[in-house]
Order: C-alpha cells, then sequence, then structure tokens
C-alpha cells in the first residue's frame, strides 16, 4: 500500500467525533460559499440554479461539512461529491453527514487524479492535499480537467516559512524511528518532543501546534509524513501555469501586501511597483508565519471574477460581527484585528457604525444606504474606507446567497 494511504487509514486528519457536530459548525477558508462566491462568481452567483461541487481529498470532512451545511441552510439544490483514498477518513465524513441529517453529499472512495470521471463541476475544493502526492503537477491538471466552463477551484496547499523546523524535523524522525510501525514512531515521536533543545526550530516556532493539539493524528501529519512538499508563492503561481490555471486571490489578499508591513515611506512605494507575483512573494518573506496558503483559481483565460463593489453588491460579514464592530467605532473611532499575528487599525468617523450595523447578507449596498439616509458620494467613500481592511483580511465578502435564501422558494 502506498504510504500516505497507508497513513491515513491508520490515522484519519484531522481527528473528528460525528458526536460532537450537535455543538459547532467548523468553518474556514477556502470553501465557504460566500467568500467562493465574492472570489468566483464576482459575489453575483444565481443560487437558485443548481450548484455542482467536488471536493477533491475529503479527509474527514471539514471542508466538505461547512460546504453542504451552509447551502443545505440556504435552501441551495446542490450535489457535493465527497472523493478520498482512505476508507477511514470516509467512514468519520459520512457519520458527520449523517450526525448533521445532511443529503446533498454522494461519498466516493478514489484518486483524485480520476475526478473528471465524476463528471464536471462549478467549484472544486481541494485542501491539503496536493503537497501530499507523488506528482502533485497531476493533481493540478486534474483538478483543472474536472471544471465546468466558467467554474473555479479553492486549495490550500503548505507553506514552507511559517512551518520552520518541520522539515528539519520529519528528515530527523526517518532516520530514527522511519522503519518503526506507525504507533511506535508517534510514541518515539511524543518523547523526543518533550526533550528538545531550546535551539531546535521546531520549538522556537511559535505559529506550530499542531502536535500540541492535533491528537496522534496531527502529530503524524506534521512530522511523520511520507511525503510532504511546501510551496512558496512563486512555486505555486509556477504550479497553477503549468495546469493551464490562473490565479484569481489568495483568502486573505491582506496577508500578501508588503506595503502593510513597511512603515518607511520609500520602501513603501518601491513595493507598490513591483507586480502582484512580486508583492505577495516579498510579502511572505516578510511576515514570516505564513503555514498555507489558501486560494482561489480558474481556467487560464477567464475574466476577472473578483467581486467588487456597486450599488447591487451584497455585503457578508465572515466571522465576525457586526455589531461588535460598529461599537468598536462608536466608542474608539476605529475598527482593529489580527489574522495570524498580523494586526490592522483603520480609522473611521462613527458614522460608519451605521453601515456595519446594516450588514445581514440580505441587504445590498443600496439598501443599505437608502436606509441609512445619505446621499451615494458620501455612502460610497465611507463604505470604500470600511470595506478595505475588511475585505483583505476575509471578514467581509459579496455574495447574494442569503438574498436568494430569504425569497420564497419555487419549488415548494
Amino acid at each position: 500500500m502506498d504510504p500516505v494511504a497507508r497513513q491515513y487509514e491508520a490515522y484519519p486528519y484531522p481527528e473528528r467525533d460525528p458526536a460532537e457536530e450537535a455543538m459547532r459548525l467548523i468553518t474556514g477558508s477556502p470553501s465557504h460559499p460566500v467568500e467562493l462566491d465574492h472570489f468566483l462568481f464576482g459575489g453575483a452567483r444565481d443560487w437558485s440554479r443548481p450548484f455542482r461541487a467536488l471536493v477533491a481529498g475529503g479527509g474527514t470532512g471539514d471542508g466538505l461539512i461547512m460546504l453542504a451545511q451552509i447551502l443545505a441552510d440556504n435552501g441551495v439544490d446542490a450535489e457535493i461529491v465527497y472523493l478520498d483514498m482512505s476508507v477511514a477518513s470516509r467512514h468519520v465524513a459520512e457519520g458527520r453527514a449523517a450526525a448533521r441529517g445532511l443529503t446533498n453529499i454522494r461519498f466516493e472512495t478514489g484518486d483524485l487524479l480520476r475526478a473528471s470521471e465524476y463528471g464536471s463541476f462549478d467549484y472544486i475544493d481541494c485542501c491539503g492535499v496536493l503537497h501530499h502526492l507523488s506528482d502533485p503537477d497531476a493533481g493540478f491538471a486534474a483538478l483543472r480537467g474536472a471544471l465546468v466552463e466558467g467554474g473555479g477551484i479553492g486549495a490550500m496547499v503548505y507553506a514552507p516559512y511559517g512551518r520552520a523546523g518541520v522539515y528539519e524535523m520529519q528528515d530527523a524522525l526517518r532516520a530514527l524511528v522511519g522503519d518503526d510501525p506507525p504507533e511506535v514512531q508517534v510514541a518515539h515521536t511524543k518523547a523526543l518532543i518533550q526533550s528538545l533543545v531550546p535551539t531546535n526550530g521546531l520549538k522556537r516556532n511559535p505559529f506550530l501546534n499542531d502536535h500540541a493539539h492535533g491528537g496522534d493524528a496531527g502529530l503524524y501529519d506534521l512530522l511523520l509524513h511520507s511525503r510532504d512538499r511546501p510551496y512558496d508563492v512563486d512555486a505555486l503561481f509556477d504550479a497553477l501555469e503549468r495546469a493551464d490555471l490562473a490565479f484569481v486571490s489568495f483568502a486573505t489578499p491582506g496577508r500578501y501586501d508588503p506595503r502593510l508591513m513597511l512603515s518607511d515611506p520609500v520602501l513603501r512605494e518601491r513595493a507598490g511597483a513591483l507586480t502582484y507575483r512580486q508583492c505577495a512573494a516579498l510579502a511572505e518573506r516578510l511576515v514570516g508565519n505564513i503555514k498555507v496558503h489558501c486560494f482561489y483559481a480558474a481556467a487560464k483565460g477567464a475574466l476577472s471574477r473578483i467581486a467588487e463593489p456597486s450599488p447591487a453588491s451584497v455585503p457578508s460579514l465572515i466571522g465576525v460581527s457586526g455589531a461588535a464592530l460598529a461599537e468598536s467605532i462608536f466608542k474608539n473611532g476605529v475598527i482593529r484585528g489580527e489574522v495570524d499575528g498580523v494586526g490592522f487599525q483603520r480609522a473611521l468617523p462613527k458614522d460608519a457604525a451605521g453601515i456595519l450595523t446594516a450588514v445581514d447578507g440580505r441587504r445590498s449596498l443600496e439598501d443599505i444606504r437608502r436606509m441609512i439616509g445619505w446621499e451615494p458620494g458620501r455612502f460610497n467613500d465611507l463604505f470604500a474606507t470600511l470595506y478595505q481592511p475588511l475585505n483583505n483580511f476575509g471578514l467581509m465578502r459579496f455574495s447574494r446567497l442569503k438574498r436568494a435564501a430569504a425569497k420564497p422558494s419555487s419549488r415548494l
């Protein structure tokens, strides 16, 4: 058996218990329907139309369950195909779907290199998989081959700088325990971690906690994986190019803007003169703690898909309370936040609080403007100032998903 396949039969990853589905829905990037609409369909997808998605390498189901549950909650006619080579992982994902009563998922055991055999898809999720393939380029190409015209991909691959210490430890552990059975490798690795010297790269990296909080599966995936190659920004762009895919955006664009990390005006100006790819590569090196790249891609030659503010755009907040942000503006005149150690702060007039309290995922910008009663110029200027930091760090997106769900269904 392939060593990667053997690993995920022994240690389905991430560790999940279907009984915990009653307590919470795990959300994130990519593949939140509002987010993928924003980046791949201009924030204007007609969600009354059927939607077909593939979760390629679905593991124990985090992205799968998020996508399926949110689409079901909003009445979308969706078929989601789960595809993974691990039977053990599939069983966990099936248990989670059953616990939620989800019926919009079709489970398949198989190889993502044969993705097109399952049909064509409006959207493909592929998180934490491509960097484990023996031929990652074949994986990128297989995903490209399974897209419908106008479809897109949301994916995640490991990044090198934020995983400092991981690859040295993987090499060391191969030398020390590489021939042992998996459970013995795990036991020895736990003991070794406890005795690492303070200068060890893994011990000095404060942004890695998979081995501490991910259970045995997290530890094995991080330190004992038999096939694991990271992608820096340049390597990622090159891989997309070879697969006839075009980069659309990172899920948190602000993490890849070096100007947000440079206070010297001369250096900021120089960074601003770089190409987008050069900027992103520079930012990755400057910030130093990016562990994964979450990104969206589409077929090469497709028109720009990223949503832009317009009167008809419907803003949604993700992972943050509009009321809390509004209160911060009203009390302090600023919004502030932090993503993976990178903070942002933006001074705003107190009037901006009224915009945030009106954002509910159903009202368009024009609806909000009329409700507040401002003239268009004033509203547009203030919204643009508000939107920039929230978009940069993945907190505001445009989508008509909830607006469509609020309308009476034609299927009733």
